[in-house]
């Protein structure tokens, strides 16, 4: 359709490009004549008349008209093409249309992306874009952007700056309402004085604090709200509103960085404190899991005696004499099933008792022992100084013999007889005697 349409606008203007220039031919060649024949006329009027040269004015003179009828027909063909191609209207995608009529004014009814037939004349089409847009201002005023500034006060009085961004679209099912009822554009006189309103109405409710941390989302959504509600009763779906950046005031800024840092600081403390409860909590659990470890440790050492004392019992059994054993086999079986433990603990204390009496008997033996020991041994030595008393009464000269062998090992001892006889030094002898009974020992010695 799009190409019979582009056909039908060729062939309207070949038509009168057709009739202009048959036209401009005949009007072409009829200047020509005319020019022609005023010069023959020039030519004749400057010589002298002779038969001859009257003789051709007496023929009829030779006259061209413009031919009319052919551009005329060519004309009505351009027309019929003309309008059988302004009556064909072709919606590009991402557009819609709204049929105008000069009589009954806007039509209802949407004319979607494709084509469609009008009544030429009469009827034109406006098209509008139905894909989504976007809205968006700015915080602050910066060199190279177009935007319009948001600047909105909060409770305290203090001016915020806000660069917010809206998309939206245009609800092609109301389009004959947008072109009958809002003025247009749409984007500059309805969207943008909608927009800041609502954000202006909305701002003065919070305080710059909430309004930037605490109740951001919360401010956001009221005015997503409050925009939707407006927007939606003139014909315009509003998808999202999103709040890019907040421009605080200088003085507010900086105090609200230094609470910030305050809190963060409070924030970190906060967080150091719950790492050293995690960290305790851990070493409880650590503790605790620690102790059922040495629970389950204990109960299984518990298990492994029971059972040693178990195989023990059983060796002891299987070690009985064999008719005891036969005798006895089915009570032992019994009694170790139910009293193994007090079994244990009563050998273990009858053992106690049986290492007890015989460490008592070992110590009153040791002590029986010694007592023997020490009372030979006196006895020994009585006895022996006894002997030693008795040979020193009977030999005095054994005290000197016994330390002239102790003084030196270089002393040689010579016994002689007591008596004497025949012995060349009985007189020297006789002579130390009588001066040591005389003298003392040590006076005895003194002497030459």
């Amino acid at each position: 359709m799009l190409f019979l349409r582009f056909l039908l606008f060729t062939g309207c203007v070949a038509c009168i490009a057709a009739a202009v220039a048959l036209i401009g031919y005949d009007a072409y060649l009829l200047f020509d004549l005319d020019r022609i024949l005023h010069r023959r006329e020039s030519s004749a009027g400057a010589t002298e008349p002779t038969p001859s040269s009257i003789a051709p004015a007496a023929q009829p003179p030779v006259t061209r008209a413009i031919r009319w009828q052919a551009p005329a027909k060519l004309l009505a063909v351009a027309a019929a093409c003309g309008f059988a191609a302004s009556a064909i209207v072709v919606v590009p995608d991402g557009r819609a249309g709204v049929r105008i009529s000069q009589l009954s004014g806007v039509l209802p009814g949407t004319l979607y992306s494709g084509t469609h037939f009008i009544v030429p004349l009469i009827d034109r089409v406006d098209l509008y874009d139905i894909r989504d847009r976007t809205f968006s201002t700015a915080a602050l005023e910066m060199r190279g952007e177009k935007l319009d500034v948001l600047t909105v006060e909060a409770r305290e009085g203090l001016s915020l700056g806000l660069a917010v961004t809206v998309r939206y679209r245009i609800d092609p099912r109301k389009l004959d309402y947008i072109q009958a009822n809002l003025p247009q554009p749409v984007d500059e006189q309805i969207v943008a004085p909608t927009v800041l309103s609502a954000f202006r109405e909305v701002a003065p409710n919070y305080v710059v604090r909430e309004i930037f941390s605490t109740k951001r989302e919360e401010f956001r959504q009221r005015v997503a709200q409050l925009i939707v509600s407006r927007l939606s009763g003139d014909a315009i779906v509003v998808k999202e509103v999103l709040l890019r950046k907040i421009d605080l005031p200088d003085d507010y800024a900086k105090g609200l960085e230094d609470l910030l840092l305050k809190e963060q600081e409070d924030d970190r403390t906060s967080v150091e404190a719950e790492i050293e409860q995690k960290r305790v909590k851990i070493a409880q659990s650590q503790a605790e899991a620690q102790k059922v470890r040495d629970v389950k440790r204990a109960e299984a050492n518990a298990q492994a005696e029971v059972i040693m004392a178990k195989a023990q019992s059983d060796s002891m059994q299987y070690t009985l004499p064999l008719k005891q054993k036969q005798i006895e086999q089915s009570r032992l079986e019994a009694e170790a099933r139910k009293e193994a433990t007090i079994q244990n603990a009563e050998a273990e204390a009858q053992a106690k008792v049986i290492d007890s009496k015989a460490e008592q008997q070992r110590e009153d033996l040791l002590a029986e022992s010694e007592a023997n020991r020490i009372r030979v041994t006196s006895q020994a030595r009585s006895e022996q100084m006894q002997l030693e008393a008795a040979a020193l009464k009977a030999n005095p000269l054994l005290v000197q013999f016994t330390v002239a062998q102790r003084l030196s090992d270089r002393v040689q001892i010579m016994m002689v007889p007591n008596d004497g006889k025949f012995f060349f030094t009985n007189d020297v002898l006789r002579s130390a005697m009588a001066s040591g009974a005389g003298d003392p020992p040590a006076a005895a010695a003194a002497k030459p």
